[in-house]
């Protein structure tokens, strides 16, 4: 793994493990912090599904699936080559996101949310640094690969 990457990859996991414990150790559950009133709150919550709540309760086969993402992007991150430099970046991504909330799961059996946001009157789903870095991994990687021009030989 480039220093880069791993530079990447430690940064979201500190970065998201890090505001975890800061959230859950100053706020109480359901506990509501107003950044931008009627846009952007911290509010701590425990997600015991997956993305908007789904399979709530389910937390050993979301743990397994976690575990298989991260063997997943990791394998994806082996089989692309070094000079496919922003691929290998959203793919570490992907790595540091879903790494931080199995961490999550494994630990706590849950998922550690406090970003809260209501746009256009929708009240998102609450989230964390972990996710983030997976969405962004994974929609950065979707752009790339939609607008990546095939060279004559079929190569990339």
């Amino acid at each position: 793994m480039k220093r880069r990457d791993i530079f990447i990859l430690i940064g979201v996991l500190i970065l998201d493990l890090g505001s975890k414990v800061l959230v859950q150790s100053n706020l109480a559950l359901h506990q509501q912090i107003p950044i931008i009133e009627n846009f952007f709150y911290i509010t701590y919550a425990k997600n015991t599904g997956a993305a908007w709540s789904l399979f709530s309760g389910r937390v050993g086969i979301l743990t397994l699936i976690s575990l298989l993402g991260v063997g997943l992007f990791v394998y994806m991150y082996t089989k692309t080559p070094e000079e496919n430099k922003w691929e290998r970046i959203c793919i570490t991504l992907m790595i540091a996101g879903a790494a931080g909330n199995l961490f999550d799961r494994f630990v706590f059996g849950y998922v550690r949310d406090f970003l809260d946001f209501i746009i256009f009157g929708y009240d998102f789903p609450i989230f964390n640094v972990a996710d983030s870095a997976l969405c962004i991994g994974i929609f950065v990687l979707i752009i790339i690969t939609l607008f990546k021009k095939e060279e004559p030989d079929g190569k990339n």
